[in-house]
C-alpha cells in the first residue's frame, strides 16, 4: 500500500517547464526522505540526465556511485568523493526538514515524505535554457521556486516561515541563479558528451493504430522503441490537428534502453466511418514525420500490448524504489546549503 502511495508522490513531482519536446535535454536531481517506514535507506538521491539515472547515493552506504558505465569512466576519485561529501551534508538537511514540517502540521508518529526536485534543461537546436526547483510534504507542494522572480512562492501557510527565510537570504538568490543559468548547464552538457554513445543515439519508433473492438469509441496510437525519450504524437482528422478528446498516457520505458507512449483518441464508431483520422508522429530519429492513417480492422487482439505495458509499469515502479526516503530525525548538526533550498 505504501509502495503504491510513494510511487504517486513521485511522479507527482514530475511537473516543470519543459522546451522544446524534440530537441531538449535534462538533468535533473530527485532527493527523498521519510519517517515511518522501516527498512527503508533514510535519505536517496537520484541523478537523472535525459531521465536515464547516473548517479545514486543512500543513507545506508554513504557513497555516491555511478549507475552507468560511461559515467564510472569518466569521473575519477575527486568526484566521487566530493559529490560523497556534499549529499552526506544533504542528508542531515533532509533529516531536519522533515522534522520541522511535521511540528509546522501539528504531526508526530505516522508515515511522512520531504521530496524535491530540481534541475535544467537545455534545447540543443535554439540555445534555449529552463529550470526547475520544488519541495513537496506528504505528496502536496511545499515550496517552489519561481525563476521569472528568483523568489520562492509557498502554496501553502506552513511554509511562509520557510519562503520568508529564503527570500531574505540575496547571496543565496544569487547563488542559486547562478547555479541554474550556468553550472547546471555546464555539467548538463559535459555529461552529455560523457555519455553521447548512449545517450545521444537514435532509435526509430514504430508506430501503430489499434482498437478493442469495431464498437469501441477509443482508437491507441502505439509508439515504441524509440529513443531518445522526446517525442511528440498529435491526431488529424481528415487532414486537420485535432486536440479535442485525446489523451496521452505516462511515457514508459520499454526494457530494452528505449521508451514507448501511446496517445487515445475518443470518437464515435460513425465519425471512424465517415472521416479519415490519422495519428502523425515526431521524432529527431525520423527525417521527416510518421502519418498513420487509420484503417478499420475489428476483432484485433490487443493483449501482446496490454502485456507490453504492464511489464514497462512495472519496471516503472522499480525504477520508483530509487528515491525511497528516509526514516527522520532532528539533526543537531549545522544546517548546509543546497543549490536549490536549505534548511526548512
Amino acid at each position: 500500500m505504501f509502495f503504491l502511495t510513494f510511487v504517486i508522490l513521485v511522479l507527482r513531482l514530475k511537473r516543470w517547464r519543459i522546451l522544446n519536446p524534440v530537441s531538449t535535454h535534462s538533468l535533473r536531481y530527485v532527493y527523498s526522505g521519510t519517517s515511518g517506514i522501516p527498512d527503508f535507506p533514510e535519505f536517496v538521491a537520484v541523478g537523472l540526465v535525459d531521465e536515464e539515472q547516473f548517479v545514486y547515493y543512500d543513507s545506508r552506504n554513504h557513497r555516491m556511485v555511478p549507475r552507468v558505465e560511461w559515467m564510472e569512466k569518466s569521473e575519477g576519485k575527486d568526484y566521487w568523493d566530493r559529490e560523497t561529501r556534499k549529499h552526506i551534508g544533504w542528508e542531515q538537511v533532509f533529516k531536519n526538514n522533515i522534522e520541522v514540517a511535521k511540528k509546522r502540521f501539528n504531526q508526530t508518529g505516522g508515515i511522512h515524505t520531504v521530496q524535491q526536485m530540481y534541475g535544467c534543461e537545455w534545447d540543443d537546436d535554439t540555445g534555449t535554457t529552463g529550470a526547475h526547483c520544488q519541495f513537496s510534504y506528504d505528496g502536496e507542494d511545499f515550496i517552489t521556486m519561481d525563476f521569472k522572480t528568483m523568489s520562492w512562492v509557498a502554496p501553502v501557510r506552513q511554509a511562509l516561515t520557510t519562503t520568508l527565510k529564503w527570500n531574505s537570504d540575496k547571496a543565496y538568490i544569487e547563488s542559486a541563479r547562478n547555479y541554474f543559468s550556468q553550472e547546471c548547464i555546464q555539467w548538463l552538457k559535459k555529461y552529455l558528451d560523457y555519455g553521447k554513445e548512449t545517450l545521444q543515439r537514435k532509435a526509430r519508433p514504430e508506430v501503430s493504430l489499434l482498437q478493442k473492438d469495431s464498437s469501441s469509441s477509443a482508437v491507441s496510437c502505439y509508439a515504441t522503441g524509440f529513443f531518445p525519450k522526446s517525442i511528440v504524437i498529435n491526431w488529424q482528422k481528415d487532414g486537420k490537428e485535432i486536440h479535442d478528446d485525446v489523451e496521452t498516457t505516462e511515457l514508459l520505458p520499454s526494457g530494452d534502453g528505449t521508451f514507448q507512449i501511446r496517445s487515445i483518441l475518443r470518437v464515435s464508431p460513425e465519425d471512424l466511418k465517415n472521416h479519415q483520422f490519422s495519428c502523425v508522429v515526431e521524432h529527431v530519429s525520423l527525417d521527416e514525420k510518421i502519418d498513420k492513417p487509420w484503417i478499420a480492422a475489428p476483432g484485433i487482439n490487443l493483449l501482446p500490448i496490454i502485456i507490453i505495458v504492464c511489464v514497462a509499469a512495472l519496471l516503472v515502479l522499480a525504477a520508483v524504489t530509487a528515491v525511497a526516503g528516509f526514516l527522520g530525525w532532528r539533526s543537531k548538526k549545522k544546517c548546509k546549503r543546497i543549490n536549490c533550498g536549505f534548511c526548512f
